[in-house]
């Protein structure tokens, strides 16, 4: 799958904190004619132990997508 096939409300992994976490888009990275470089999400930070709060990140963390409840790689550009 690739970036732009993402859309808003989508569970993901991504890598931005060092460990990969879940999150959930809450934007799309798909905007007028482009892809966005950075993405608003929802990270799910107690799944390492940390606080779940909201915040913008490289879309280039993101890792994969959970669709159907399987996780899909994610293929950059």
């Amino acid at each position: 799958m690739h970036i732009k096939d993402l859309k808003k409300d989508d569970i993901i992994l991504s890598k931005q904190l060092g460990t990969p976490i879940k999150g959930k888009l809450l934007e799309s990275p798909k905007q007028g004619r482009g892809l966005k470089k950075v993405i608003l999400v929802y990270a799910y930070g107690e799944d390492i132990g940390m606080f779940n709060e909201h915040g913008s990140i490289y879309i280039s963390d993101i890792v994969a997508v959970k669709k159907d409840n399987n996780w899909i790689n994610i293929k950059q550009g």
